[in-house]
């Protein structure tokens, strides 16, 4: 008798191992095989990719461990946001004020002559000013 060929040997390898055959069924799929040539044919362009991501990986990761560029950039932000704070503290103190003193002056009444002392009232007028040209242009986007 003559001797296994190499085809017949693979064949029985094959045989002995389920997890082979279907990995070999599975390149036998003409998609598959497909893929893999359209992922050959890629490869120069995949490995540039994996090097940009890779170095940008790298970057991201040092940035966020970099202590002195976490400190400077909380600084910055609360110099920022200082301000802000600050400002919206200074109106709701003054809402706070102003809500204690409209009930500390709820039982009088506002009649028309003290409707007109309060136009005169320059903070009156540019509040009116402003409300004013705020329907302007709510009704100019509206058309």
């Amino acid at each position: 008798m003559s001797q296994p060929t190499a085809v017949q040997e693979v064949a029985a390898t094959i045989a002995a191992e389920p997890k082979s055959l279907d990995v070999l069924d599975q390149l036998l799929k003409p998609e598959v095989q497909q893929s893999l040539t359209v992922l050959v044919d890629n490869l120069p362009k995949l490995a540039e990719m994996v090097t940009v991501l890779t170095k940008a990986y790298d970057f991201a990761q040092n940035i966020a461990t970099d202590k002195v560029l976490i400190n400077d950039f909380a600084q910055g932000i609360g110099e920022f946001v200082k301000p802000v704070q600050e400002k919206a503290k200074d109106i709701a103190s003054a809402a706070i004020e102003a809500g204690e003193r409209s009930q500390a002056e709820a039982g009088t009444t506002i009649g028309l002559f003290g409707i007109l002392k309060m136009l005169k009232d320059p903070e009156v007028q540019k509040t009116l000013r402003f409300a004013q040209a705020f329907l302007n242009v709510l009704a100019e986007r509206k058309n």
